[in-house]
């Protein structure tokens, strides 16, 4: 099918005149969701037109994806549900494995395990694949006895007060800003049409219809409008990660429940040489990155609206962290000594430290990816920090949903 189909256009730039047109499906945002989505699409419907809307140059080149943990693992399934939601979730998950690691196989997929250390039994498990909810049939194993195997461990972690540990052997690493990337890439070749440089506008009006503002840079870098067009469309996703809730709350006064984190992604600068696990205590995540390790910080609440980040002190130091992050790091300091150290990464201010808005579905930190129709012809795709592991195949439902016979242009 892929030798029979052509390509799509690619509009990167102004210079590039772009004609209104009507598109079955226009996909506001070329993330790793709307990209998937819009790759999926293709596959499942290569008939419908497609239109991704993307507003930095690249795909993924602006928005939370490109500073994803990019973490696969099973261990971060929600564990507050009921068997039939963790099979389901089990289900989408091993698939959205087999999509990283084939159907994006241009990318980097690594096998790394994922160690999780505690203190003591979470309330309601056991020592037994048997015990507590689904998502603890991962036994628990000594943590001391993982560290022959795993020695990094002792530089890290309190190994006498993390005595216990999980272990997650198929999780995996890679960069969500490729698989952006690759989908998108893939997806155009297969006939989608891809619009850069452009911010998306939804306008309330008989039918979807959707309001393209094409930018440019005037000669002092000022970003700015060079021309509006008006795209009517019988299917506009919203997949703009946390501006999309927003966008369709602005432009059609439809009510999300979804809110934001601002999430903050600092360094612990000891050596990660290859073969080296990630490792997780209390929420807290060390991804073994580029020779040392990226701290990914558990999200505690949903970001108040006109939340501004701002830093704290640390030992009377003004720091780019914001206060949760850094009473966690300061929380944690013995049971992860090296946290104490020279080697943690804090910034004097927040530009020192990359972060980024991370979507709460529902506002709830450990929600699931989700898709939603919130008003008729739009639709609004989710991932949120669960989008590592199961966001593909969110995407691909939404995709499948998508390849039905479409009604016709209002």
């Amino acid at each position: 099918m892929e030798g029979m189909t052509s390509p799509g256009q690619v509009w990167a730039h102004v210079g590039q005149p772009f004609q209104a047109a009507e598109f079955d499906v226009v996909v506001v945002g070329a993330g790793r969701m709307g990209a998937a989505l819009a790759l999926f699409l293709r596959r499942l419907a290569p008939h419908l037109s497609l239109l991704m809307v993307e507003e930095g140059g690249l795909p993924n080149e602006e928005g939370a994806t490109i500073l994803a943990p990019g973490l696969w693992t099973t261990l971060d399934l929600p564990r507050q549900a009921q068997w039939s939601q963790q099979d389901q979730w089990s289900e989408q998950a091993q698939w959205t494995r087999e999509q990283l690691a084939s159907a994006f196989g241009e990318m980097p997929f690594e096998p790394c395990p994922l160690i999780e250390l505690y203190a003591s039994p979470l309330p309601g498990h056991d020592h037994s694949p048997q015990g507590g909810q689904p998502s603890a049939a991962v036994p628990y194993e000594s943590s001391a006895e993982l560290a022959r195997e795993f020695p990094v461990l002792r530089e890290l972690a309190n190994l006498d007060a993390l005595p216990l540990a999980r272990v997650d052997r198929q999780a995996a690493l890679y960069r969500p800003a490729s698989v952006a990337l690759n989908a998108a890439q893939q997806a155009v070749r297969l006939g989608a049409n891809l619009l850069l440089n452009t911010r998306a506008r939804l306008k309330h009006a008989p039918g979807p219809q959707v309001m393209l503002e094409r930018l440019t840079v005037t000669n002092t870098h000022q970003i700015v409008t060079h021309e509006v067009k008006v795209v009517r469309a019988r299917h506009i996703v919203v997949a703009a990660g946390a501006g999309g809730p927003p966008l369709l709350e602005h432009g059609l006064g439809v009510h999300t429940q979804h809110g934001r984190a601002y999430q903050q992604y600092p360094r612990l600068n000891l050596p990660s040489p290859p073969g080296t696990p990630a490792v997780r205590v209390s929420g807290l995540t060390l991804r073994p990155q580029h020779g040392a390790f990226t701290l990914i910080p558990r999200l505690h609440h949903r970001d108040p609206h006109g939340y501004q980040p701002t830093g704290g002190h640390l030992t009377g130091v003004p720091t780019g962290l914001r206060r949760e992050v850094l009473e966690d790091l300061v929380n944690l300091m013995d049971a992860l000594p090296a946290l104490a150290g020279p080697h943690l990464q804090v910034g004097r201010s927040l530009s020192d430290l990359p972060g980024a808005w991370v979507t709460l579905v529902r506002g709830d930190p450990q929600a699931p990816p989700v898709w939603e129709t919130p008003a008729p012809g739009h639709h609004l795709l989710l991932g949120g920090p669960h989008a590592d592991t199961l966001g593909l195949a969110v995407a691909h439902d939404l995709a499948q949903h998508l390849s039905q016979p479409l009604a016709p242009m209002p």
